[in-house]
């Protein structure tokens, strides 16, 4: 098996689609006795009849059936390494990690991830969803080479951060919950209930409350649970807009606002990278493509006021 080779595998192919030796040496622009050695080599080497030669023309066997999705597997492979090699050497990324905060609309990231696909349709790409610092820690300590950030206080030493857009929050409670009947309710009124608080699964925001106003919370790790128990009316919490509208619309959660809060909240979103590796053509192509779609309107409820929240 080890004088196996490529060229073989592809005589191969090019025999049983062309459906004879002598057509196959036209398409690949050999003598004959050329393509029926390489063929005879492949079957010598397998221990196996690929072709019937007893007709007119050589039709394929049960075993060479059977092996030509194999080949074409084995040809798609090594053209895939090719390119990817090809790639790398021009100085393209050989993977592309982002980590993307919860806020941020996934509709939007799934246009955006499905125009990277056609793009760079052989450079996988790993991705992170987290929340709060924890999407700054990944790229800090090199887990991912892009994120799509909140606001922090203090972002780590050695990162880059541009503004991405931002996305509105709303104060929300389950219809059925007692708040929902005070779309005006007072700071006193909210310290009666509970707030549902996402937390960090980092350390750079590790008790920082942004947007806490109750004193009494139930901290979360994830925005899809904070959802459904909202739904589930255990307390009133913030969300953004554009995960709750149709809610809202429905009327399975209330709309509130909290009256020291005179303006909507939005939430910056900032895209970061390490400055000592900034990101490669792969990883700028899709920081582009971000912008271009979050001026487009396509990030939902994108604005330049920003404020964070809890």
């Amino acid at each position: 098996m080890d004088g196996l080779t490529l060229d073989q595998m592809k005589v191969f192919l090019v025999v049983a689609e062309q459906g004879s030796f002598s057509a196959a040496a036209r398409k690949l622009h050999r003598a004959q006795s050329a393509v029926s050695y390489a063929v005879a080599n492949l079957e010598r080497l397998l221990d196996l009849t690929l072709f019937d030669r007893s007709t007119r023309k050589p039709t394929l066997t049960d075993a060479g059936k059977a092996l030509m999705a194999d080949a074409r597997t084995i040809l798609s492979q090594v053209d895939q390494l090719r390119a990817r090699s090809r790639l790398i050497a021009g100085g393209v990324e050989p993977r592309v990690s982002i980590a993307v905060d919860v806020m941020f609309p996934m509709p939007a990231l799934v246009d955006t991830l499905r125009a990277f696909r056609e793009q760079h349709p052989s450079i996988p790409l790993r991705l992170h969803s987290e929340a709060l610092g924890a999407v700054a820690q990944l790229v800090s300590d090199g887990t991912c080479q892009l994120g799509i950030s909140g606001p922090l206080q203090e972002f780590p030493d050695g990162l880059v951060k541009r503004p991405l857009t931002s996305v509105r929050v709303v104060s929300v409670v389950g219809a059925g919950h007692p708040l929902a009947s005070h779309p005006r309710p007072s700071t006193a009124l909210l310290h009666e209930h509970v707030q549902l608080v996402l937390t960090d699964r980092s350390q750079l925001t590790a008790g920082n409350d942004m947007g806490v106003l109750s004193t009494r919370t139930w901290r979360l790790a994830d925005l899809s649970t904070k959802h459904a128990l909202l739904l589930a009316g255990f307390g009133w919490g913030n969300m953004p807009h554009h995960m709750v509208e149709t809610d809202i619309q429905s009327g399975r959660v209330v709309q509130i606002q909290p009256e020291e809060w005179v303006d909507q909240l939005r939430i910056p979103q900032y895209i970061i990278h390490r400055t000592a590796q900034p990101p490669g053509p792969a990883g700028q192509w899709l920081i582009d493509r971000l912008h271009s779609s979050c001026a487009a309107g396509d990030c939902g409820d994108a604005g330049q006021r920003a404020a964070s929240t809890g």
